[in-house]
């Protein structure tokens, strides 16, 4: 077992969405490494009500049960494997929403993005870097990013062509190592 611990946050809700296939793809090949414990997390298990915090994040003065719950739930992890679709040029509202609720949970540990969309969804990918450089989480720079066209047939099941193995496993070993290198900033 790893000391490194590594979410894979499903980042839609919608009613038949995509991405938990797309989720459970990155988690099995995540759970084959060896270096860090994969686990997933689903929002549809955290409903969180649109951003009701009167404090911001960044003082860290949580009142809801429903934050309290959340950033004990993401303060468990060393780094973070985004799934978002992309929606109107950008990531879902549910993941943003779920990102702006916390702020120190996030800071100094890694991050890594998986998209999907008609254009592989690359601009949800950039919307979140920006969001994760401002929450001082670190991004590295490999992405999966799945097309409808291609990686779904019929716009349904999702087929991902081989070519994205490579892809996946270059994105793991970013994230882990700086993962590793950033727990060690924490402690």
């Amino acid at each position: 077992m790893s000391d490194l611990k590594l979410a894979v946050i499903l980042g839609s809700t919608r009613p038949g969405r995509k991405g938990a296939a797309v989720a459970d793809w990155v988690l099995t090949k995540a759970k084959e490494r060896t270096r860090a414990d994969y686990e997933l997390i689903d929002l549809l298990d955290y409903p969180l009500p649109h951003l009701d915090e009167a404090v911001p994040a960044s003082r860290g003065a949580y009142a809801g049960e429903h934050t309290k719950a959340w950033a004990a739930k993401i303060g468990e992890y060393d780094g973070y494997v985004f799934v978002t679709p992309e929606y109107n040029h950008s990531t879902s509202g549910v993941l943003k929403n779920a990102i702006d609720y916390l702020y120190a949970e996030w800071n100094n540990k890694a991050a890594a993005f998986v998209s999907y969309g008609a254009l592989g969804g690359t601009r949800a990918i950039e919307h979140l870097r920006a969001i994760a450089s401002e929450l001082q989480l670190a991004h590295v720079r490999q992405q999966l990013s799945f097309s409808l066209f291609s990686d779904f047939e019929n716009f349904s099941a999702f087929t991902p062509s081989a070519m994205h193995d490579d892809a996946a496993t270059v994105l793991f070993g970013q994230l882990e190592s700086w993962a590793g290198a950033l727990k060690t900033v924490r402690s």
